[in-house]
């Protein structure tokens, strides 16, 4: 005789009761409290994630104003358009960009369309981590690791912003639970999906997702369970579905004539693969990147070195739980180290720790541009480590060795805490002493209480486990307290321009991560070369003394933006640009995107960025804009912008265009902007 359960039923006969009882109650092996912790987790992520969202407005206008042509054209959305006309791309693949771009076709193009689709990726990305980790040490851990990552002020700062990383952390993740399923029975299908994971990354920051590659190709080879030539035949497979989730698109631009498709946004040659391998690629690594606004290698990007990731610039943003993440690596790999080649718990620790080691050297030693928000890709794996060294670490608390390993990453954790929040002394000044006191009191009490001794006594029972609960209590507090406030002050904060930073602001902090608010807002730059306020960011002789743009540069009367931050135009001009807009390709052009896409944002029409996010691609060259505007394709040149001119060996064409406009036609001011009407002369 047999008998048929609820689980042998269809789902959609199962009553609605039965279901919500099975999401609240969770796995059958876990514990009763897992399950309502994780949705209390990812309820509070969300809510973080999405509090007032709409504040930052368009965050980044660079990929908001992509995001809006992509909306309106299908061309623009496959390429990753600047403008609907299809003049220029951005300087990265698409894929953000198609989240934002379909999110924008069903609720219209507004900051909570853009913005709230980053907001969702940051819940998922816990969620992803949560069972990653739980799968193999259990749901505390998971628990702790997704609430690390959560409450990283980086990452809290990103999936409430537009920029690309939110995406890429989201497959990167992704792509860390696909292996650790592959890991477990040697599946080749979820090798391959990681594989196709790590490939669609490539669509959203290139170069940048193959930092995790080396630590899951060797922890798979050396880990993963069947023959040596079964796991290299499976990693091959792994590689290929790699190569062609990123390549398919790859192809199809490089074999789409240049006539048919838009310029390729950071090259110089109008490739693809230039991009890639050139300022996207190596040139991170040299410095050497053509047609950037650096001075030289590490031009001005902040200090590299082996304290890059702990300095004044990128230190608040993600290296709260660094020390402590490397040190509970260090255990986990001591204290598994005799372990058979397949175990579980060294494989978890060398992959998490093989994402952080390598990531975190390629991002302090690079020598071109660098932002602090780069470090969200650090946050994953600093979670993971944290989640499993410290539960790992408290379930043999009652080892010596073990007990003191635990309470020295207490002890360095509540010390480093302390000289994080000293670097704002004037910003809530009590919580330093508060989190130096009560981690070194918690690390005491780990070291000294006989947790041995306890367990075997008669009082370990319920007056035993108070304790030990509020031990631990205290230590999450502790280790917790700082990035929570600055992921708060984060929440709170309005964030634009194209450098966005988390936390309050730190003296010394540079252009990888300067005030908050983002961008270099108010005319201010890296140093070695920027000026303020409407001077030319690059020391030469402002463009109007040239026969070049009238004065007025970034944030100035005209609110055309800068070059790493959006403006918002007058509504005098906004006027004047709508008018028999239908009748140009497009109604504007301006030196740089950041200058166009404010003026694009406020219209809804195209504007042609000359010169790309520099306003150095050779794109378009004074004889094809000449043509243009002989063709009467754009109506309006707009005057006041930042241009890139020859910055590390980038194209003069902005310049020659600015100079050809101011020689041959007559300015006006238009709502504080200057002018020129291309179609009068």
């Amino acid at each position: 005789m047999t008998t048929t359960t609820t689980l042998d039923r269809p789902r959609a006969a199962a009553p609605a009761a039965d279901r919500l009882r099975r999401l609240l109650r969770g796995r059958a092996d876990d514990p009763a409290w897992a399950r309502p912790s994780l949705l209390g987790l990812l309820a509070a992520t969300a809510l973080v994630y999405l509090w007032a969202l709409s504040a930052s407005g368009w965050a980044n206008d660079f990929y908001s104003a992509a995001a809006q042509a992509a909306s309106v054209s299908w061309k623009a959305f496959f390429f990753g358009s600047s403008d609907s006309s299809n003049f220029i791309t951005v300087d990265k693949p698409p894929a953000a960009l198609w989240v934002m771009g379909l999110s924008a076709r069903l609720f219209g193009v507004n900051s909570w369309s853009l913005l709230v689709p980053q907001a969702l990726m940051g819940v998922a990305t816990v969620a992803l981590l949560y069972a990653t980790v739980r799968r193999w040490f259990g749901p505390a851990a998971g628990l702790l690791a997704g609430a690390v990552t959560a409450l990283t002020p980086v990452a809290t700062l990103i999936f409430r912003f537009n920029n690309p990383d939110a995406l890429l952390v989201l497959l990167l993740v992704a792509a860390a639970y696909a292996v650790v399923r592959a890991l477990e029975d040697g599946a080749t299908r979820w090798l391959v999906l990681a594989g196709a994971l790590v490939g669609f990354g490539f669509l959203a920051k290139q170069l940048q997702t193959l930092l995790v590659v080396p630590a899951f190709a060797l922890v798979y080879l050396a880990a993963a369970p069947g023959s040596l030539g079964r796991r290299l035949g499976q990693l091959v497979a792994a590689g290929a579905a790699m190569v062609a989730s990123a390549g398919w698109w790859v192809a199809i631009v490089e074999l789409t004539p240049a006539s048919m498709r838009p310029y390729i946004g950071g090259s110089q040659t109008n490739s693809i693969l230039e991009l890639t391998f050139g300022y996207n690629g190596f040139g991170r690594l040299t410095g050497n990147e053509t047609g950037s606004v650096g001075a030289g290698p590490g031009g001005g990007w902040g200090q590299t070195g082996w304290g890059r990731m702990f300095g004044a610039e990128v230190g608040g943003q993600v290296a709260w739980l660094l020390p402590a993440a490397l040190v509970v690596l260090a255990a986990g790999l001591w204290l598994t180290r005799r372990a058979p080649r397949t175990n579980r718990a060294r494989a978890a620790f060398a992959l998490w720790g093989g994402w952080l080691v390598v990531t975190g050297l390629v991002f302090s030693f690079m020598q071109g541009i660098f932002h602090a928000y780069y470090a969200v890709a650090l946050a994953p794996a600093v979670g993971a480590l944290v989640g499993m060294g410290a539960t790992g670490l408290w379930e043999v608390r009652h080892s010596l060795v073990t007990r003191w390993w635990l309470a020295g990453t207490v002890a360095v954790t509540a010390v480093w805490s302390w000289v994080l929040l000293r670097r704002t002394p004037g910003w809530h000044p009590e919580l330093a002493p508060l989190v130096l006191l009560g981690g070194l009191a918690v690390a005491a009490l780990i070291a000294a209480v006989p947790w041995q001794g306890l367990a075997s006594s008669s009082w370990a029972g319920q007056g035993g486990r108070r304790m030990a609960a509020a031990v631990a209590g205290a230590g999450l507090l502790v280790a917790l307290a700082g990035p929570a406030a600055y992921s708060l002050d984060t929440a709170t904060t309005a964030h634009s321009g194209a450098i966005p930073s988390a936390g309050p602001a730190v003296q010394g902090a540079g252009p990888g991560g300067g005030p908050r608010g983002g961008g270099f807002r108010n005319g201010g730059g890296p140093p070695g070369g920027f000026g303020r306020g409407g001077g030319n960011p690059f020391g030469q002789a402002p463009p109007g003394a040239q026969g070049g743009m009238a004065p007025g540069g970034a944030g100035g009367p005209g609110g055309l933006g800068g070059l790493l931050d959006g403006g918002t135009p007058d509504a005098e001009l906004v006027a004047l640009l709508s008018q028999d807009a239908d009748r140009y390709t497009w109604v504007a052009a301006a030196i740089g995107s950041h200058s166009a896409a404010g003026v694009q944002l406020a219209t809804g029409e195209p504007v042609m960025a000359i010169g790309g996010f520099n306003g150095s691609d050779p794109a378009p060259s004074l004889e094809q804009f000449q043509q243009l505007v002989a063709d009467g394709k754009i109506h309006y040149f707009l005057g006041g912008g930042r241009m890139g001119g020859r910055s590390m060996g980038g194209s003069d064409t902005s310049r020659q265009i600015s100079a050809w406009v101011a020689d041959n036609l007559t300015a006006s001011s238009v709502g504080g902007a200057t002018v020129y009407d291309l179609t009068a002369g």
